[in-house]
């Protein structure tokens, strides 16, 4: 049960709030996921929190599947069934097959991936689970990315690994339209 409330746009009394709620159905979907309702309740930090976010996915030049590996692999290093569910659709969307959706639950040491996908997998495992990544995993990925990709890479495993964090800590439950 998540331990704070979470909102919605009827929920919030203030005008001053609604364009927040404006801005929130038209670039996520609809309905309002619980990660983003919670987070409701300190509207300025979810306004910069969007801002952060959609420049991720909008702005990198990363590509996009890499993007998701990474993305998944981190929801399975730290087991979040939230993260997981609301990403293998982006998944999906951005190229990754089932039996490659399926694998990144299994580390990723698998034919059903390339050696820049492995390598990603890699650095986005090892850097949730020991925060220090090596120098060999590092370079396994560097092989394959530019310097600006490897800082969007990092950014975004830091990014969804404060997200699982945030979740967690939360106790944000996953939607029921999500739930197997």
């Amino acid at each position: 049960m998540s331990r704070v409330p979470t909102l919605s746009r009827d929920d919030t009394a203030s005008a001053h709030e609604q364009p927040l709620w404006d801005r929130l159905e038209a670039e996520r979907k609809v309905p309002t996921a619980n990660i983003f309702r919670a987070l409701a309740n300190a509207p300025v930090l979810l306004d910069a929190f969007l801002s952060y976010a959609n420049a991720m996915r909008d702005s990198s030049v990363l590509s996009p599947k890499l993007r998701e590996l990474a993305i998944l692999s981190v929801g399975h290093a730290t087991d979040s069934e939230y993260e997981i569910a609301h990403h293998q659709s982006h998944g999906r969307k951005a190229g990754l097959t089932d039996e490659q959706l399926a694998a990144v639950g299994e580390g990723g040491n698998t034919k059903v991936f390339d050696e820049s996908e492995r390598a990603v997998i890699a650095l986005a495992c090892e850097s949730t689970t020991k925060v220090h990544v090596s120098d060999a995993v590092w370079a396994a990925a560097a092989k394959h990315l530019d310097d600006q990709q490897m800082v969007e890479l990092t950014l975004t495993i830091a990014w969804y690994n404060s997200g699982v964090r945030v979740m967690g800590l939360l106790g944000i439950e996953l939607e029921d339209s999500y739930r197997k």
